[in-house]
């Protein structure tokens, strides 16, 4: 118990200096320098890949399963409405409030501590890799993408986000989809051409009212929004081209390129570009991993959000302290005892799994 007090109080502290170090995507090397530091100071061996910071448990053991636990340290931006400096970390009626208290600060502290409580342990029955990532707010090539070939195998993952330390067994995919509706031009003055914009509306409202018939059980039904459009450059010009964004939010009742392949066969305008990269990600909800969280009271949920999850080929779960819905908003914050007991119930439920493999 005195252990694991101090890794909380650690944690806490970590959380507060990374919050006073700007980490926007990319530009992550302060934090990866304090990371690496707050690991050496309890004799940990780490590697560096870009601004990523990746250590494994003494006895690693080549052969053994692989268990990966992952976080990112970058950060978006403040946005406007801060009622204080983003950057300096403030401690006010049981908040810590602060740039990326919540995202991904707080899970990825309680993560890199639970790592510290496992590393100096024998016989354990899986290798253990942390790795502390980069560039997952913008999906970057030099975050967990670049880490991932480093580890190897892996067999089994926890992904550090703001869950409310619920269990996310699924998470949904991402299709991104840049269209374009053509038409004629012509004088607006004039009944001639073709408005490229009311060929784009029919298209448009079909995203909005189609529903693919198969739902998930976990992430429920497939959701497209479109996000933005751009048509005309004078008022007295009928548009030839109407461009517009739409947000596709997969799931694992159909492969992102049967998504696409139905899309195509319902509308008309062209489909400039599609990403069809961001997968799905989930893991069987019997588990061992999942029924210990289960019998300890945690609940297990589908997230409709996007994080590093979905590059990690392997069964994995995402979860930690925090709720979602607080980040990337102005006056960003985390409960200390959200992190206090993100950190008792990841290492609770560690000692379980290891025990019962």
């Amino acid at each position: 118990m005195q252990d694991l007090r101090r890794l909380q109080l650690e944690a806490l502290q970590l959380l507060k200096q990374l919050i006073a170090t700007p980490s926007f995507s990319g530009q992550e090397q302060e934090t990866a320098d304090l990371i690496e530091g707050f690991l050496a100071k309890h004799g940990i061996k780490t590697q560096r890949i870009y601004n990523n910071v990746l250590a494994h448990n003494r006895y690693f053991e080549p052969g053994k399963p692989t268990l990966l636990l992952n976080s990112h340290h970058d950060t978006v931006k403040p946005v406007n409405g801060w009622q204080s400096d983003p950057f300096t970390p403030l401690e006010k009626e049981g908040k810590l409030i602060g740039l990326g208290s919540n995202d991904a600060g707080a899970p990825l502290t309680a993560l890199l501590t639970t790592f510290v409580h496992f590393y100096e342990q024998d016989n354990l029955p899986y290798n253990i890799f942390m790795a502390a990532t980069g560039e997952e707010e913008n999906s970057g090539e030099h975050g967990i993408r670049s880490v991932l070939p480093h580890i190897g195998r892996v067999d089994l993952a926890i992904v550090g986000e703001p869950t409310g330390m619920e269990m996310a067994i699924a998470e949904k995919g991402l299709i991104v989809l840049r269209c374009r509706a053509h038409g004629k031009a012509g004088h607006a003055a004039r009944d001639v051409g073709e408005n490229a914009i009311l060929k784009a509306m029919k298209d448009i409202e079909w995203f909005g009212s189609y529903r693919f018939p198969e739902i998930s059980p976990t992430l429920g039904p497939i959701k497209m929004t479109v996000t933005m459009i751009h048509a005309g450059e004078l008022h007295n010009v009928v548009p030839d081209r109407c461009d517009f964004t739409v947000d596709v939010r997969t799931t694992d009742r159909y492969s992102n390129e049967e998504i696409l392949q139905t899309i195509r066969e319902h509308i008309q305008s062209e489909i400039v570009k599609a990403s069809l990269s961001l997968k799905p990600s989930s893991i069987d909800a019997d588990h061992l991993l999942v029924r210990l969280a289960r019998e300890m009271g945690i609940q297990t949920v589908g997230s409709p959000t996007l994080s590093d999850q979905t590059y990690i080929e392997a069964p994995s779960v995402k979860m930690g302290p925090g709720q979602s819905p607080r980040s990337h908003t102005a006056n960003e914050f985390v409960y200390v005892q959200e992190l206090e007991n993100g950190i008792e119930t990841y290492v609770r439920l560690l000692e379980k799994f290891f025990s019962a493999v």
